[in-house]
């Protein structure tokens, strides 16, 4: 990693509102610090390759499906549900433990602030809540899977 790429990497990280980043490779590590107040989103950055830039790249726009009658209708019935979104990029998890029940499943009632999954991001586990109250109609990701910022968790149908 040369200069250009740090330099980048710290203007990065303090327009993100990440708190701390640590970076390590063969030969190289690197962590840095922010003296921000800490954020509920934490934000993962991939270690780049030797002569890969720093900055992700924008993602490229996804092609317009066509629309059927019978997805034109699902769409309808699925505008009056609420989708809960992923706060942040990690593993999304259904449950505390592989042992333990689900935090919510089709059909639970869910009210503000309800525990309903943790995303794992760099080795810390995110409790999500919920910001809505109703009941769960839907769940969009399989369990310990990979998830992105803002991709839809739940349907939650409102109360």
């Amino acid at each position: 990693m040369d200069i250009k790429q740090i330099q980048e990497l710290i203007k990065f990280v303090s327009r993100s509102g990440v708190n701390e980043v640590a970076i390590e490779q063969e030969n190289f590590k690197i962590t840095i610090k922010t003296n921000q107040t800490p954020t509920v989103i934490n934000t993962t950055v991939p270690a780049p390759a030797p002569a890969a830039a720093v900055l992700p790249a924008a993602p490229a726009p996804a092609p317009q499906p066509v629309t059927t009658p019978a997805e034109s209708k699902e769409a309808a019935d699925a505008s009056k549900y609420i989708t809960i979104k992923s706060p942040m990029i990690g593993t999304f998890y259904r449950s505390s433990s592989p042992d333990k029940a689900s935090f919510v499943n089709v059909g639970d009632e869910v009210s503000s602030g309800k525990i309903i999954c943790i995303i794992e991001a760099m080795k810390l586990f995110n409790e999500i809540e919920s910001e809505v109250s109703g009941r769960i109609v839907k769940v969009l990701v399989e369990n310990a899977s990979p998830v992105e910022y803002d991709q839809p968790l739940f349907l939650v149908e409102p109360m």
